[in-house]
């Protein structure tokens, strides 16, 4: 029998506490010398274009309910995890900037609120912590070690990833009609407890998603905006 996963109960709150302190360390590794950033770039790039397969062997293996939701990469933070591994590999400018903003706008929500059933030490829990802060690891390296910035003016790149985050839902809601899946919970919440439910009924509650999207996709420019105009 799996253990079952307690959102915010004392093995999330270390889980978590672990998992910064990694993303931290990858930043430190990657400022700390040339030699130091290759090693830490090339584990961050198989952290990411790993963790999906790693998913995939994960819920097979585990004796516990699933769905095809477990087995296809159309999750935003399945598709960030191959953004991100692609864009430290390509240092692609709209592939850091989707790193960039989805990695802190979404996939930390994730990590906050994860919706995830199993809990520790089963596989599915541990992959499912290493894959989002992979990202949110990514998306603090590009920036503060690999110097990226966003387009200018800024005001624009905001918009740029929103745009393609409409087309991500699009497709999300268009593959949920067809096999009856929950991307991008656009079918319905989460089955944990998330910010997803108090943010209205659905479909209501997609419209304010997108609301907050923007609105964190513009904060998230502030820490650039003393640098663009020097």
């Amino acid at each position: 029998m799996t253990h079952p996963f307690h959102p915010f109960s004392q093995e999330h709150l270390i889980t978590v506490v672990i998992g910064f302190t990694a993303v931290a360390g990858f930043v430190l590794a990657g400022k700390k010398g040339e030699d130091s950033r290759k090693r830490a770039t090339a584990v961050l790039v198989f952290m990411n274009l790993s963790a999906f397969p790693l998913s995939m062997l994960a819920w097979a293996a585990v004796d516990a309910p699933k769905s095809l939701d477990n087995f296809l990469p159309f999750q935003l933070c399945d598709v960030a995890t191959f953004t991100a591994g692609f864009a430290l590999l390509t240092k692609r400018p709209l592939l850091c900037a989707m790193t960039y903003f989805w990695g802190l706008a979404a996939t930390m929500q994730a990590l906050l609120t994860p919706a995830i059933t199993v809990g520790f030490p089963e596989m599915p829990y541990i992959v499912f912590f290493v894959q989002h802060f992979a990202i949110v690891a990514a998306a603090f390296y590009l920036p503060i070690v690999e110097g990226w910035r966003p387009r200018q003016p800024l005001w624009k790149a905001p918009l740029e990833i929103y745009g393609w985050s409409v087309i991500y839902l699009i497709f999300a809601m268009t593959v949920n009609k067809l096999l009856s899946t929950n991307f991008a919970f656009a079918s319905r919440p989460p089955d944990n407890p998330s910010l997803i439910d108090h943010l209205g009924p659905w479909p209501w509650y997609l419209v304010v998603m997108q609301i907050l999207a923007v609105m964190l996709f513009y904060l998230l420019t502030l820490p650039f905006i003393k640098r663009s105009e020097k």
